[in-house]
């Protein structure tokens, strides 16, 4: 199940039939339980008939978004109370004269310190000050504080002061106020990163924790007898009882679902082909990779501005979706960001808004079927639509259906430009790419997003405006774990490098085994962070297995792994030069019983109509075909309709169904 900002998408995979059905329901803001449980059960008689349950939340990520995250007070080392103001110097526009870094979510008065001191390889210098720690909680207590957050100097490398304070702090405010240690959200070096995780954590947790306890009470009193699970900002599940501890686990939970759908797409296509997954909505456009049968995920990111450490699937977003809004601006035409959202709405949807959209102007050229929209939850007015198209020609004394195609030709461009800024400026050339589009509005827009990326195949899966509730479903559990390893190559002890990571992996399968992971679905994937000596930066670079740095001449093998890998990101690399090891990382997966494609039961000829469609400034009679039905070759123009999507095949293009039920568009470039 995906909550989305306007409808609440769920998926349901019967594993004695292999039949997937998807639903829809409207996203309810102010309880979104009632949301979740009106579009369930169009698909689940009983909560009680169902054996595995995983949903993703934005939640956190609205919390943050909107700046209404939790009152934090935040607990820092003696002499360290400036580094969460400080933040870091360097700037990611140099030349932007208009670049201001994001203020910090923890004010200065709100920052207090604790004494005690360890060195940088974790000896007590000094011990820790508790009744300082203390002083810290009777604040909290006071002043009504819902977050604590603790970051403590060189606690990745003993977090024995950490430990200290957080059962003080938890010992003196009880269950009512949550506490956060920097070395249990992210054990790695840099102070400022780390702090800024505990205070993510902590600024978003009281309200995810909230959300996942509302919703697993609610489920138990209908009946639902298996664990909920949570879409991972990595691309892999937890439990929810785990998610209320690591909130910030969470924080890209929803988008990232479509990913993971993409890298069960790319696992199923020939030659299991990369891929670009888009995922246009109603306000937002979200863009990431597949990369060999596997998500684009960083060790880090910076989200809002705020640096987080932790695996992140790599998105890119823009505002661009259906209901962006076209606007003039200096007598020239633009799209987006601003939204219609839910409501009104663009003005085809007959709740009052009357400003062109993208939808609107698909509706104006054509694109969408008014009295099957949705699956026919909606007819749209395709009469406001025209007013509201008519009314921004006038202002740029345009013709209306020409003007109704430059909004297209806009947002796609946006869309376009969305996508090199994840390819292209990186060093990845999309024609290598397929493109995989889902969302409400993706599959209409794809075809000419990839005819000007040069990308010759688009790929719609089932049910597209559902796709992240299904990619949730092709998902593995995961537990990432680290262990800092700050070691250049000539001083290496190859044997406990090893050990370390044989540690971590029992740990790993430890946390899958609580997950309720079988201990036959259970695999363990190591790697290590790297960098040539004198650098800042590092690569992470995977391993064979936890054994491999003690195999002979292993030094000289990941060094040549590095320096390919330093070629490939940055174009160069200095194979002469010694290396040194920063972090070991291990990943524990755990995998379930994947749903398949769900091939369509193909029909003799799909029920449809014709329709007049405008490509390129001419009128086509256009057949509209429910996808349902299809097989076999479809040529262009054509419109393919179905409950969650609408797809646009423009002229040139060649469209066939798949033995996975995919729709493949072969795009004239």
């Amino acid at each position: 199940m995906d909550i989305g900002g306007t409808f609440t998408d769920v998926v349901c995979y019967d594993e004695w039939t292999g039949a997937v059905s998807a639903s829809k329901a409207p996203t309810t803001p102010g309880d979104l339980a009632e949301g979740v449980f009106a579009a369930l059960g169009r698909v689940v008689a009983d909560p009680a008939d169902i054996s595995f349950f995983v949903h993703g939340t934005t939640q956190g990520l609205n919390a943050l978004l909107q700046r209404k995250g939790a009152r934090v007070l935040l607990l820092a080392g003696e002499g360290g109370r400036d580094i969460h103001q400080i933040a870091r110097g360097n700037r990611d526009r140099m030349f932007d004269l208009r670049y201001r870094k994001p203020p910090p979510l923890v004010p200065r008065q709100d920052v207090m310190e604790a004494g005690g001191r360890l060195d940088y390889r974790g000896r007590e210098l000094t011990p820790l000050d508790e009744e300082s720690v203390r002083r810290a909680a009777r604040r909290a207590r006071e002043e009504g504080f819902d977050a604590v957050a603790v970051c403590l100097l060189f606690s990745y490398v003993n977090p024995a002061h950490e430990i200290g304070a957080g059962d003080i702090l938890r010992a003196e405010l009880g269950d009512d106020v949550l506490v956060v240690l920097s070395h249990e959200v992210a054990r790695e070096w840099r102070e400022y990163e780390r702090t800024s995780s505990a205070v993510l954590e902590a600024y978003t947790g009281p309200v995810v924790r909230r959300y996942l306890g509302r919703i697993e009470r609610r489920f138990a009193e209908r009946g639902l007898a298996v664990p909920v699970h949570v879409m991972q900002s990595s691309g892999g599940l937890v439990n929810a009882s785990y998610a209320r501890r690591r909130p910030l686990q969470t924080l890209l939970s929803g988008p990232v679902g479509g990913t993971m759908g993409g890298v069960a797409v790319s696992r199923l296509l020939a030659e299991g082909r990369h891929a670009i997954c888009v995922d246009m909505g109603g306000t937002s456009f979200d863009v990431s990779l597949v990369v060999d049968g596997r998500p684009d995920v960083s060790a880090e990111a910076r989200i809002e501005g705020y640096p987080v450490l932790m695996p992140v699937v790599n998105l890119h977003t823009i505002g661009a979706g259906g209901g962006s809004i076209a606007y003039t601006e200096a007598g020239a035409l633009r799209v987006g960001p601003e939204s219609a959202g839910a409501e009104p709405g663009p003005a085809c949807y007959g709740r009052g808004g009357t400003r062109a959209t993208v939808t609107d102007a698909n509706v104006v050229l054509g694109r969408v079927d008014p009295a099957w929209f949705a699956g026919g939850l909606m007819t749209l007015d395709a009469e406001a639509a025209g007013v509201a198209v008519a009314t921004l020609a006038e202002e740029l004394h345009y013709d209306p259906l020409r003007l109704a195609e430059g909004i297209c030709d806009v947002a796609n461009a946006k869309m376009a430009q969305a996508i090199r800024t994840l390819t292209v400026e990186h060093g990845v050339e999309p024609r290598e790419f397929a493109l995989v589009a889902f969302g409400g509005a993706g599959p209409m827009h794809a075809a000419f997003i990839a005819r000007e990326l040069g990308i010759s195949e688009v790929v719609v899966p089932r049910f597209p405006g559902a796709f992240s509730a299904w990619g949730m479903l092709e998902a593995d559990v995961r537990r990432d774990l680290t262990h800092p390893y700050f070691r250049p190559q000539d001083v290496l002890d190859h044997a406990d490098m090893s050990e370390n990571l044989v540690t971590l992996e029992r740990a790993a399968l430890d946390a899958l085994h609580s997950q309720g992971v079988p201990e036959d679905r259970r695999r363990v994937e190591h790697a290590v962070d790297m960098r040539y000596e004198g650098q800042d930066y590092t690569l992470t670079i995977p391993l064979r297995d936890a054994y491999e740095p003690a195999e002979p001449g292993f030094v000289a093998e990941i060094a040549a792994r590095y320096a390919a890998a330093h070629t490939s990101r940055y174009g160069h690399a200095t194979p002469e030069a010694p290396v040194e090891f920063v972090m070991l990382r291990s990943t524990g997966f755990g995998s379930f019983p994947r749903t398949g494609a769900a091939p369509p039961a193909l029909a003799e000829s799909p029920a449809g109509h014709v329709r007049d469609v405008i490509f390129d400034g001419v009128v086509h009679s256009t057949p509209v075909l429910r996808r349902a039905g299809l097989g076999g070759e479809l040529a262009g123009p054509a419109i393919v309709v179905e409950e969650t999507a609408t797809t646009v095949i423009p002229p040139g293009c060649l469209a066939t169904v798949d033995h996975n039920g995919f729709l493949i568009v072969k795009v004239n470039t």
